[in-house]
């Protein structure tokens, strides 16, 4: 399992950096046409070639959203870690579109969104972003150390759950104590105004027979 998980992270950053770099060569394949053009020189097969590109670039970044969704569902990373990637997702569904604008010839200079690529996408010897995580004290540890401290995580968030649960769980424990205390206490009282009500009615009784022997010990 563990090495299932360290697995998908590597396939993570590495569809990350593959994508960037189609990115990227989209970028340098479009100003090549556009020189081509300029020099009226045959273009089909760049066409082509950019057409399949962005293809697959646009898988890629498909691919790299189910990644990052399934990340942040089972708990594989942050929230805010996953915010973040998310982020750097847009930046590239932005790119996107702007290599298909430029290559329909649609929107900004072909000059500009390379330069916008470049600046935003993946260089040699610039740092893969995807494999930094927010918080400082993630920064620089390895997939096995960033797999154990995110399990910490999850066991500290776990086992908060699991007290909650618990007090959770005597509170309602408490309040059928109580409910049975208060049914309890009802059943006294009713049987407390039953015996009442019957002390009261021998009482009423007694009186009368006093009251009539009195009359007649008045009447001898």
């Amino acid at each position: 399992e563990n090495r299932g998980s360290e697995s998908t992270v590597i396939r993570r950053f590495s569809t990350y950096d593959s994508t960037c770099q189609i990115a990227q060569e989209i970028a340098e394949k479009i100003q090549q046409q556009n020189q081509y053009e300029r020099n009226g020189e045959n273009t089909i097969r760049l066409t082509v070639t950019i057409r399949t590109l962005l293809q697959n670039l646009k898988d890629k970044i498909a691919l790299l959203k189910d990644l990052l969704l399934r990340a942040v569902s089972t708990h594989q990373i942050t929230q805010l870690e996953g915010d973040r990637r998310q982020n750097l997702l847009d930046e590239l569904v932005t790119r996107e579109r702007l290599l298909v604008a430029s290559f329909k010839n649609e929107g900004a200079e072909p000059d500009l969104i390379r330069s916008s690529l470049m600046t935003g996408g993946a260089k040699r010897g610039v740092p893969n972003p995807w494999l930094f995580e927010e918080p400082e004290e993630t920064r620089g540890l390895g997939f096995d150390e960033l797999r154990q401290q995110q399990q910490k995580i999850i066991q500290e968030q776990d086992a908060g759950l699991d007290a909650l649960s618990s007090i959770i769980s005597r509170q309602k424990q408490m309040g059928k104590e109580i409910g049975n205390e208060l049914d309890e206490q009802n059943e006294i009282i009713d049987d407390l105004a039953n015996l009442v009500e019957n002390t009261d009615g021998k009482l009423r009784t007694e009186t009368r027979r006093v009251t009539m022997v009195d009359r007649k010990s008045a009447s001898c």
